[in-house]
């Protein structure tokens, strides 16, 4: 498992790796600040995001929570961090996610990291590979992850 170091392997060792977890984020605070800086940019401005007065007062959650949309976005920055660099890439291309199930909500001044394993790595052409990803956002000492995804790159190999 790769955590904190990301490490260039070529893309047939990868391929050795399909089923297994090839990476770890490091934890990313969620604190007011942030959720209100996403809060702006998505103009969603509910009460439960941003208004930690009514939030505690009107809520089950003890405050606001962040935006599923805010913990989600945060997962290119956790897979750059955390995922091998492929020998041999010139770009990569965040291509898609697929199935994204919100499981849990992320209160403010929880941390969240990433935790990536290999579900597929497939050769569209002699310089393209498609890979595909099983990822969830846990939350540090929760039971329940914040999200779960299957996270779609494909890399462009020189």
């Amino acid at each position: 498992m790769n955590v904190h170091a990301p490490i260039s392997v070529p893309i047939d060792d990868l391929k050795n790796r399909v089923g297994q977890e090839v990476g770890v984020s490091s934890w990313k605070v969620i604190d007011q600040d942030r959720i209100d800086r996403f809060a702006a940019v998505t103009e969603d401005l509910q009460f439960i995001h941003v208004d930690p007065e009514r939030a505690l007062a009107e809520t089950p959650f003890g405050g606001t929570i962040a935006h599923g949309f805010l913990t989600l976005s945060l997962l290119s920055a956790m897979g750059q961090e955390a995922l091998p660099t492929i020998r041999d890439r010139t770009m990569g291309i965040n291509y898609g996610l697929e199935r994204v199930r919100f499981l849990s909500p992320v209160p403010v001044g929880a941390r969240v990291r990433g935790r990536f394993t290999l579900s597929d790595v497939s050769m569209r052409s002699a310089t393209q590979a498609m890979l595909r990803y099983h990822v969830t956002i846990e939350i540090e000492g929760a039971e329940k992850p914040a999200l779960a995804a299957e996270w779609i790159t494909l890399a462009v190999l020189g």
